[in-house]
């Protein structure tokens, strides 16, 4: 597409933008009574912002304009971080993770697919050269380690010569015995034609018996080609088969691969003469308008000196450097504005004493007014959306938008490449507040020698202030020493990050992570979630659910530094749910979506390493250090329920996996907002775990099933496709879809690995694929039954969360039960 296209789009997506923001400021207001409709409210604005999402995204990474490149990119981080407020209150109100919107998508006339949240691509684009450092320093290190990836694979061992020879000879006797089996039977079935002929005897063949004999194989086979063509072509145009070269690259799609790329090239050019033009411009304008800013600043501040000594009869006092200097008295106002706000200042404060005393005696009334309107509202309950750190955002950007691009006249701009009037405006101000810090120097001093020659005030330090000071002064040093007592020492100070980073990687503790991107987390919608929580059935989530909530509280926050920020924070993640679901699979996405490093900290890896509480507090002291300075990190713990044994098994009591129990809330205290860290656990035995300090571990808890019969079709298709199989109708992969009840993406991968070798790809021209040939494969595997199923529902709904949703599914309030909890411990320990 042109430029003047992902204008367009941009244009419509911001009118849509506007719009929402209009609606928002309206419903922030208005509280709710019904929980239903208020519900419906959230979604309909989550849905919303999520296409306003996905449009941005896609004009941001293609647009090459740069500095409305700036701008999209702040209204990205706000809608992305308005989604993430969204999520949070719409889990707090249902009280659950998984959320269905079939009926307001059929409102909004909308596909599931559009609920899909792609990832932004800048995430990697910004720090594509960063990551690919990184990569090789990990990879020279386990070359120096002997841990190369070639040193990994199976080698290869040496046979002796005579044995060799002997292998060679026992496979060219069985090649000449299988040409001369083959021969013999030719001989054979020659010699039986002719005792057969023999038996019968010579007779002679009816020419038109043979004919019409030929004519009708003929004409059955030609109709039957013709019936089965037309039958495809039937099937083609109702749409339930794909048309031919369906999954093949069209030379459409190669050529906008190839636009896209220019795009990226163009972009990145015009950031750099963008850059430029910053510096050269700032250099212009420093000489040419520099002079002039000086004296039009010194005369102003001049004038405000005599108009004060005319008004009040001496000089005012001039603001210091840290108030803000002259600019906090001339903020865009004239001299004579300034002395008219000085007189109106000095009315208002007397005026302020007299209505201080009004404002007490109504604040009183207003109070015992509250009292009981609170006593009402506690009967009847509402709910009002909480307020937003990213809507000012948006706005800012939104009215940014109106004043500078909605009517902006680009005609003289095709090649769409930065605009020099806006690049002055903006360095006009810079240079402006730093001329105005050289100016308020030169004019103090010239206040202090006009009071001393016009006035004949002597120069007194004034000790008022100087006090002040010294106690500013002195808080400050007093702070900081509390600050330094509370901070933790640094066990590392004096090594290096390299170091250290060195270090990790050879105890096998910090890991290279695979790359595996989330869009291969492959699984279709449930179309079903809303119709079975109307029949108070509650459904179990599908694996796209899955893939979004893991978008949602894992690559989003961790791609975006500003979102983190003031995000709801999530700290810890904890991935349950049986094996070969893809739990792991997950952990290496985020990663590589982000570019996160990968820390590895399960039991089974930290066993040895590090012994003793030193050595532990070293270790968790150096991988959180290293996780801090190269963010976005990922801390992976795997099989997590070790860490929280009930009872540790024998077998595993000299591997010490519950050594980081007790560490765990103490790593939790200290991450902040600013770390972008996130703690990844992954079980498969969720059971075998404490439940109250398990989940007071975890803040967010997502259960992973296996797959139902519509993920598991487009599953089948897609390996089967990827690993160059190629789907015909002898291959029925709905009958496969319905076998597989029960198996995990991990064995539908395992399966259609060992089918489709090399050879087996070969043959598909002359014989294709079929369904035996899968499920021979999977009766040597165990797959998962409905009461393992069963087991992990169970436990989920004795997670806070899922015993909240059980309160609210039979009727109970989950606060009042927490307060009477409360109330009973209180009465206990009376």
């Amino acid at each position: 597409m042109s430029n003047a296209m992902y204008n367009k789009i941009w244009h419509q997506t911001q009118e849509d933008l506007n719009s929402m923001l209009d609606k928002e400021s309206q419903k922030m207001l208005e509280p709710q009574s019904n929980r239903v409709f208020f519900f419906q409210m959230l979604a309909t604005f989550y849905i919303n912002y999520v296409q306003i999402f996905r449009n941005l995204e896609n004009v941001y990474d293609q647009i090459v304009h740069p500095q409305k490149r700036i701008l999209i990119r702040k209204v990205l981080d706000g809608v992305m971080g308005r989604i993430l407020e969204l999520k949070n209150e719409m889990v707090q109100l249902e009280l659950t993770e998984y959320h269905y919107f079939d009926d307001i998508l059929q409102d909004l006339k909308l596909a599931p697919q559009q609920l899909d949240i792609p990832i932004p691509k800048y995430f990697l684009k910004e720090k594509l050269e960063v990551i690919k450092g990184r990569e090789k320093i990990l990879a020279q290190i386990l070359a120096d380690c002997g841990f190369e990836p070639s040193s990994l694979k199976r080698s290869v061992k040496a046979i002796p010569f005579e044995e060799a020879v002997k292998i060679i000879q026992m496979s060219e006797r069985a090649r000449q015995g299988r040409l001369r089996a083959l021969f013999m039977k030719q001989i054979y079935l020659q010699e039986y034609r002719t005792k057969q002929a023999r038996l019968l005897g010579e007779k002679m063949a009816d020419l038109g018996a043979a004919a019409l004999r030929i004519q009708k194989v003929w004409r059955g086979f030609h109709q039957s080609k013709r019936i089965k063509k037309e039958r495809e072509e039937e099937m083609i145009f109702l749409g339930m088969n794909p048309p031919p070269q369906f999954n093949q690259l069209s030379a459409t799609v190669l050529r906008a691969e190839k636009v896209n790329c220019l795009r990226n090239e163009v972009q990145f050019k015009h950031e750099e003469s963008y850059r430029e033009a910053m510096v050269t411009i700032k250099d212009d304008l420093k000489t040419v308008e520099g002079p002039d800013i000086k004296e039009s600043l010194q005369d102003q501040i001049r004038q405000w000196f005599i108009e004060c000594r005319n008004l009040t009869g001496t000089f005012p006092d001039f603001p210091n450097a840290e108030e803000g200097g002259s600019a906090v008295i001339f903020s865009n106002k004239t001299p004579q504005q300034v002395i008219a706000d000085i007189m109106a200042s000095q009315d208002n404060e007397e005026k302020k004493k007299k209505n201080k005393k009004k404002k007490a005696r109504k604040a009183r009334k207003e109070k015992e007014k509250k009292a009981t309107k609170d006593k009402s509202k506690e009967e009847d309950e509402e709910w009002k959306m909480s307020p937003s750190l990213f809507l000012d955002e948006m706005e800012k950007g939104n009215n940014l938008y109106k004043d500078l691009w909605k009517n902006k006249d680009e005609s003289w701009n095709f090649p769409q490449e930065y605009d020099p009037e806006l690049i002055r405006e903006e360095k006009r101000k810079e240079l402006e507040s730093e001329i105005r810090v050289q100016v308020d120097e030169l004019m103090r001093q010239e206040l202090k020698n006009l009071k001393i020659a016009v006035n004949r005030e002597k120069e007194l330090p004034n000790k008022p202030r100087k006090k002040k000071e010294g106690k500013k002064k002195n808080a400050e040093k007093k702070g900081k020493k509390g600050k330094k007592g509370k901070k933790n020492k640094d066990l590392t100070a004096d090594r290096t990050i390299e170091s250290l980073y060195k270090e990790l990687v050879e105890e096998g503790l910090l890991i290279q992570s695979l790359k595996v991107s989330l869009s291969d987390y492959i699984g279709e919608y449930s179309y079903l979630g809303t119709s079975l929580r109307q029949v108070s059935i509650e459904p179990m989530p599908s694996l796209l659910d899955v893939r979004q909530l893991v978008t949602l509280y894992g690559v989003l926050p961790l791609g975006s530094a500003s979102v983190h920020k003031k995000a709801p924070l999530v700290k810890s993640l904890l991935l349950a749910g049986p094996s070969g679901v893809g739990k792991k699979m997950l952990v290496h996405a985020i990663c590589t979506e982000t570019g996160a490093n990968l820390f590895n900290l399960s039991a089974s890896n930290i066993a040895g390493k590090y012994p003793g509480k030193s050595g532990l507090q070293m270790m968790l002291h150096v991988v959180f250090k290293l996780a801090q300075q190269l963010q976005p990190s990922v801390v992976w713990i795997g099989d997590t329920e070790k860490t929280f044994y009930k009872k540790v098994p024998n077998a595993e009591k000299k591997l010490e996996p519950k050594r980081l129990k007790k560490q765990f809330p103490k790593i939790l205290k200290l991450m902040k907002p600013d770390d972008r860290i996130l703690i990844v656990g992954t079980t498969q035995r969720p059971f075998d775990a404490e439940l109250q300090s398990f989940c007071k571990a975890y803040q967010k808890i997502i259960l992973i099933p296996r797959p139902d019969y519509a993920s598991r079709y487009v599953l089948w298709k897609e390996i089967i496709q990827r690993n160059e199989g190629v789907i015909t109708d002898a291959l029925n992969v709905s009958c496969l879809a319905k076998v597989t009840d029960g198996f995990t993406q991990g064995h539908i991968v395992q399966v259609v690995t060992s089918v489709l070798t090399d050879r087996r790809v070969r043959q598909q021209t002359h014989k294709p694929l079929t369904a035996v040939e899968f499920t021979a494969a999977l009766t040597a595997m165990e797959p998962v039954y409905q009461e393992e199923e069963n087991s992990f529902k169970d436990w989920y709904a004795k997670t806070p969360l899922g015993k909240k949703r059980a309160l609210a599914l039979t009727g109970g309030d989950p606060e009042k039960d927490k307060d009477k909890k409360k109330g009973k411990k209180e009465k206990k320990k009376k």
